[in-house]
């Protein structure tokens, strides 16, 4: 959950200032993908039920 975490804030991040600075779009498209990957992520982890059964 931490990764996806990570990965929202670092999307978050990436999209503002490629939103905010001029020439740096391509940095808008890499948060935008960073947060598709991060949603994925989180559907696989939901699916999946959570935790793993201890050994």
């Amino acid at each position: 959950m931490t990764l996806v975490l990570l990965l929202l804030l670092v999307a978050m991040v990436l999209g503002l200032i490629g939103a905010v600075v001029e020439g740096l779009i391509y940095l808008l498209v890499i948060g935008v993908l960073v947060f598709v990957i991060a949603i994925v992520l989180l559907i696989a982890r939901i699916r999946r039920g959570g935790r793993r059964p201890l050994r």
